[in-house]
């Protein structure tokens, strides 16, 4: 009999939530994988039984994305992190210039791995000067001629804002870290040259980083990149070239069973617009005692921040909220204030716990 435990509201901006149904299959499966009398953990990524744990998750994640045929899955470590380097390394040419849209925190560090590396580089787009409250519009973007890709972050975790319509680039490739909301709504992978996210908000733990990849880039990868950051490399190999984390690929295919069952993209988003809403529309009623930080139309789905009339009040929000179960609720350090991370896994029911908590802090603090 397995004990009975009090799930927390969890609202961490990651490593975040994991559907419980997954938790529990895994925990099911931990001493024993599929009767080999071994833990998924401890067998070989060469072996028959994992390598169908991985394929699985490559043609799941391809179908729940709509991915086209020839498009590439790759599973690889460093989070998206490492991918901030290993992008200007492969693709960006000394007669070429990358384009970042600058949306936050996360834009900022992918621009300037491709600033150490001696690229050129420019910004497309920004809107740092109203802190990041918002998502260009396509008209603020420009492209500038010689450009090897353009660079967006389709979610911003510190910040609240999210990207709903991308730009057309024509035929300059677009490359998005889609690290904390991919899967959680429906989009046109075709439109992008590469997609990476971390795993740890909506497709597993940490430690493993998918990425997807238009076959034409391979014919772009510069020849002197290292054989472990080259892209060309885990291809050939179908991201065995050496020691995967096996167990969080596991988890990883594990959650895309999960996001079918529950109908695919498409009921997610409608899922999560309803989560979302809870919380948003607390903020919108609450005749400014809370404040959201994003604009309305650039308002993310996954990541809700708000802050509250003084810092004193929002010490308060967050130790009682604390008391109450919630997790997770800080703002990022860098900018402080509060946030709910509502990723995919999160239910309903926290997202609603939270409107009823904020709903009575507001009537005892008002």
């Amino acid at each position: 009999m397995l004990k009975q435990v009090q799930r927390a509201y969890n609202f961490n901006a990651g490593p975040s939530a994991l559907p419980l149904s997954v938790l529990e299959k895994a925990q099911q499966e931990l001493l024993d994988f599929e009767g080999t009398g071994m833990s998924i953990m401890e067998m070989s990524h060469r072996s028959a039984v994992y390598e169908k744990v991985h394929n699985e998750a490559i043609a799941n994640l391809k179908a729940l994305l709509s991915v086209p045929d020839e498009y590439h899955v790759l599973f690889l470590q460093g989070g998206a992190s490492t991918q901030f380097s290993m992008i200007p390394m492969n693709f960006l040419t000394p007669e070429r210039k990358a384009g970042y849209v600058m949306t936050g925190s996360w834009s900022e560090k992918a621009h300037k791995e491709a600033k150490l590396l001696g690229g050129e580089t420019y910004f497309a787009a920004s809107t740092k000067e109203t802190n990041y409250n918002r998502i260009p519009a396509p008209g603020e973007i420009s492209i500038q001629e010689n450009t090897a890709f353009l660079h967006v972050t389709s979610n911003n975790t510190i910040f609240g804002t999210q990207w709903f319509d991308f730009p057309d680039t024509g035929d300059i490739p677009l490359i998005a870290d889609m690290s904390s909301d991919i899967l959680s709504h429906s989009i046109d992978a075709s439109k992008f040259a590469l997609i990476y996210a971390g795993a740890q908000k909506n497709l597993g733990p940490s430690g493993v980083t998918v990425a997807i990849l238009r076959p034409d880039m391979l014919e772009r990868v510069n020849e002197n990149v290292p054989t472990m950051l080259r892209y060309d490399t885990h291809i050939k190999n179908n991201s065995l070239y050496n020691t995967p984390p096996t167990f969080g690929i596991y988890m990883l295919g594990l959650v895309l069973k999960w996001a079918k069952e529950q109908g695919g993209l498409a009921a997610l988003e409608k899922h999560n617009k309803e989560k979302a809403a809870l919380i948003y529309n607390t903020i919108d009623e609450s005749n400014g005692f809370y404040k959201g930080h994003a604009e309305k139309d650039s308002r993310s789905l996954m990541n809700i921040t708000f802050r509250l009339s003084s810092e004193e009040l929002e010490k308060k929000f967050l130790a009682e909220a604390k008391d109450a179960g919630f997790v997770g609720l800080n703002g990022h350090r860098s900018v402080g204030g509060c946030r709910a991370s509502a990723y995919n896994a999160v239910p309903y029911e926290s997202c609603k716990a939270l409107q009823e908590f904020m709903q009575s802090f507001q009537k005892h603090n008002g």
